[in-house]
């Protein structure tokens, strides 16, 4: 049914403005404490891993890259209580891979690194505003073929892998080893292990474990480390105040001057692969919640695709003018949504609304974990450990779902040689090298159903 027959959704609470919902913590929202404390521990572990890559690459202090993550988690929570999605948000982590083979080598300055991650914040919002204001991205993502798809999924795994063991392995890899291969491992094991998904049936502890995904992995590196002489802590007490003006100085388009526009040309396919995997992600978290609404009709679910685009536009304009860092402004942060929505599906008693359990996650919208000086300090030796969890299980999950869409040799093929392409070359030849690889490889192919079904859905 299209979103024209479908009768209006009428939520439960919050303030109405335009297509969007405001809802204030603690007045349209209740505290969940379950929620707030995985947020919290989650959060701590991921939410960071920003930091190393401003550090190493982009020429800030520590304590400005904790202020440039205190200005990318803000923006990032905001979809939630000022717009009100229903999705939990995140970065567009497929696609940061790409981005960094790309803009790593490609400037050697952290101002034109700034600069590229500026254009294609901007260029991506303007993207997303158009396709959303006249309902056309569906139909370009229902017209893109399989195969080009599973290529883009392909080469961010690539992309990450290569950024993990091969650019940044001196840096990170060949001080952290056992830290950051344990971690990885661990993670894996925990996230995508198909034995231990059978397990957790029969050993209740084990879905516990298995809930808060990247974190054992991130604690047994945290032991480890100490043990093994690749860790040492400096743990400081007290409260950081982030120096956002100094960061504001380094990378906001204000201060380091605007992006010529031949990069923003240069961006161009970068932003088109990234609005590809946003509209898959759209479509995942949909699906995901209309399969446990039926469970709670107390608490009907707007889903309006022209909110979620015009959300993530003003998002990513307000990021490329504050806190440039492309893919950091996303529509969903996959774990965190299936693990909410499957304690909102048990009912009332377990969670009263959806909007409530989804905030409390993240910490009712206010990101304390960035002024928690022991917090901060006892992270910082093991940001690379962070960084490197969440590129591999990108990478992995990128791989296994991208080789799962092919459904012949030739398209295998295909993918993995244009996967290649767009993990190695410059964007228009990446992207150009993979419709050849498709067009003569390939050709014409009939998209399955469910795929096609799924683009008309979301419209």
């Amino acid at each position: 049914m299209s979103g024209a027959q479908r009768p209006p959704v009428v939520e439960n609470s919050g303030w109405r403005w335009g297509p969007f919902t405001f809802r204030l913590p603690f007045l349209h929202t209740r505290p969940h404490w379950p929620e707030i404390a995985q947020g919290l521990l989650v959060a701590t572990a991921t939410g960071l891993a920003l930091v190393p890559i401003l550090v190493g690459y982009f020429g800030m202090s520590f304590e400005e890259a904790i202020a440039a993550s205190l200005l990318v988690s803000t923006l990032i929570v905001i979809a939630l209580w000022v717009f009100g999605e229903p999705y939990a948000p995140g970065w567009t982590t497929p696609a940061l891979p790409l981005v960094l083979a790309f803009v790593l080598p490609r400037y050697d300055t952290p101002d034109l690194r700034f600069q590229a991650m500026t254009a294609m914040s901007l260029s991506f919002a303007v993207l997303v505003f158009v396709l959303g204001i006249t309902r056309a991205g569906p139909r370009l993502i229902a017209w893109l073929p399989p195969t080009l798809r599973a290529t883009i999924l392909i080469g961010s795994a690539l992309a990450a892998f290569r950024q993990v063991f091969v650019t940044d392995a001196p840096r990170f890899l060949h001080q952290q080893p056992m830290s950051i291969l344990l971690a990885c491992a661990i993670c894996l094991v925990v996230v995508f292990s198909a034995p231990l998904q059978r397990l957790q049936g029969r050993l209740p502890w084990l879905r516990h474990l298995v809930a808060l995904g990247l974190l054992p992995g991130f604690l047994a590196a945290a032991i480890v480390g100490p043990l093994v002489g690749e860790v040492s802590y400096d743990v400081q007490w007290g409260w950081m105040l982030p120096p956002v003006g100094d960061a504001l100085a380094k990378m906001s388009p204000f201060a380091i001057g605007w992006p010529p526009l031949s990069m923003y040309l240069d961006v161009l396919p970068l932003v088109l692969l990234t609005y590809v995997i946003t509209f898959g992600d759209w479509v995942t978290a949909e699906a995901v919640i209309r399969d446990a609404q039926p469970a709670r009709p107390d608490d009907p679910i707007r889903i309006d695709a022209r909110r979620s685009h015009l959300t993530l536009a003003v998002r990513n304009a307000a990021a490329g003018l504050v806190a440039p860092f492309f893919t950091t402004q996303g529509a969903l942060w996959a774990g965190v949504h299936v693990v909410v929505v499957s304690r909102w599906r048990q009912g009332p008693q377990a969670m009263r609304d959806l909007h409530s359990g989804l905030i409390s996650y993240f910490m009712m919208g206010l990101p304390v974990i960035y002024f928690v000086l022991p917090l901060l300090t006892g992270l910082q030796p093991l940001l690379g450990v962070a960084l490197a969890i969440t590129l591999v299980t990108t990478g992995f999950a990128c791989a296994y779902i991208g080789m799962g869409i092919p459904r012949s040799n030739a398209e295998r093929g295909s993918a993995v040689l244009g996967g290649v392409a767009l993990s190695l070359f410059d964007p228009w030849i990446a992207l150009a090298a993979a419709l050849a690889c498709w067009w003569l490889l390939v050709g014409r192919e009939q998209k399955p159903a469910t795929a096609t079904a799924g683009a008309e859905e979301h419209a």
